[in-house]
């Protein structure tokens, strides 16, 4: 079973690993926050997901690629890593033996063996599918990754007070476990050779490298690249902080509750664009998609800073929501159709450290600027406590001043980019510009 058929059934699997994940993901904040109460202990978490992703992402696109006639096995090590974590994690809790410190071990262990998953995902789509079918493929998966997203944090606070983290890491073992079964079912040929492909075999260090001098040759990409990353370095000092946040605002009781529905809206508006997505393919002119949806998704952060209660919490998720997979279909696709399927795995690995680049270093940061500097400053007496109560409501003030600086200038940036000439050629490649455009030949058997 292959094509899109095929490419449903994979992400059939991975709904039930997700949901699994997001169960326990969900109830670990609450516990982390209780064991806390600050900031910065969200950001080392999110600073331990992604800083071995970026040493390491463009070993894997490598040995993805030159593995590229088992992408399957490839895949199915991405949900193994996430069920040899699960063991660890349900052997720490059975031992009470779980702490903060172990739990950034526990993540840090996931982050090293999944960081194989995304480029072997993302080179198995681009053969299993048609290029039409690339934006929807993109659809699809944003509407199962919601939809667990949408279960995840009710499911979750409700099992995190009835079976515990133990209970819920178990049934993240079970989820893990058909994921890896679905991938059983479906067959991924093998991407077709092309004159980029054969340019860059050379040793490991080499090929390795090989990524960043595609992206490097390719200036619209390069550009389109760097979007990302400017995105993602102002994202890092807001998203790392928004359980922080919601959970200041709520207090203690009314904490989990909040969380959950704010994430419950994103869901089911995920779910809604991802399927619209998936059956409208996307817009044709895929850089206004990704422009676009990173302006309004900076545009809610103004909503989540200066919001007082739940409905504009809700509000603000729901719009960031339905906004992510636009942006994220649309470069994807773009990308797709510009790099050869047998290099997929260097370049989208380059990709992908260019874009996080900023990102721990931007969470490391958010922390210790929302807990030591802005919190301070808004308090009464500080030095910003008037800004913060003309434009922000009380509670996690700091945070939410922060929020509405990211929020302005997000917006102001991807508005702009429309004018930007190298960039509008990435969808039209100058003629004297390299397109490597992927040839569409059979698969070798």
């Amino acid at each position: 079973m292959t094509g899109l058929r095929g490419y449903t059934v994979i992400w059939t699997g991975q709904f039930f690993s997700s949901l699994g994940a997001g169960m326990t993901t969900f109830a670990l904040a609450l516990w982390l926050w209780e064991e806390t109460h600050r900031a910065t202990a969200f950001s080392l978490l999110t600073v331990v997901t992604f800083a071995p992703l970026i040493v390491l992402t463009p070993l894997v696109g490598a040995l993805v690629d030159r593995w590229n006639g088992h992408l399957k096995r490839v895949m199915m090590i991405g949900d193994a890593a996430r069920l040899l974590t699960s063991v660890l994690l349900l052997a720490l809790l059975l031992g009470g033996h779980l702490s903060p410190g172990w739990l950034y071990a526990v993540v840090l262990l996931e982050a090293v063996t999944g960081a194989f998953q995304w480029p072997a995902d993302s080179a198995a789509t681009t053969v299993m599918l048609r290029p039409e079918d690339y934006a929807r493929a993109g659809g699809i998966q944003t509407a199962v990754t919601s939809l667990s997203a949408v279960l995840a944090p009710p499911l979750g606070a409700l099992l995190y007070h009835s079976v515990g983290l133990s209970g819920l890491v178990t049934l993240d073992l079970l989820g893990g476990a058909l994921a890896l079964t679905s991938l059983l079912l479906v067959r991924v040929p093998n991407p077709p050779v092309s004159d980029a492909g054969r340019a860059s075999r050379s040793n490991l260090w080499r090929e390795s490298l090989y990524g960043f001098r595609f992206i490097l040759a390719h200036p619209a990409l390069l550009t389109l690249q760097l979007v990302f990353l400017f995105g993602n370095l102002l994202n890092g000092l807001t998203f790392t902080l928004q359980t922080p946040l919601i959970l200041a605002r709520s207090g203690e009781s009314g904490g989990a509750a909040a969380l959950a529905a704010v994430q419950m809206a994103a869901g089911l508006s995920g779910v809604a664009s991802g399927l619209i997505i998936a059956a409208w393919g996307g817009p044709k002119r895929r850089l206004h998609g990704v422009l676009i949806g990173w302006a309004v998704s900076f545009g809610t952060l103004l909503l989540l800073g200066a919001g007082p209660s739940l409905p504009f919490w809700m509000l603000a998720a729901v719009i960031g929501a339905f906004s992510a997979p636009l942006t994220n279909s649309s470069n994807q696709a773009l990308w797709q159709t510009r790099t050869p399927a047998d290099i997929q795995g260097k370049v989208f690995a380059a990709r992908r450290v260019i874009a996080m680049l900023a990102l721990p270093a931007a969470a490391f940061a958010a922390g210790p600027l929302a807990d030591r500097v802005l919190t301070p400053a808004t308090a009464p007496g500080g030095t910003l406590a008037g800004v913060a109560d003309a434009l922000v409501p009380a509670g996690g003030a700091g945070i939410a001043l922060l929020y509405l600086l990211v929020g302005v200038t997000g917006v102001t940036v991807m508005l702009a980019m429309f004018t930007v000439p190298r960039l509008r050629a990435v969808e039209h490649p100058a003629p004297d510009e390299p397109t490597d455009e992927p040839t569409r030949a059979a698969p070798t058997p």
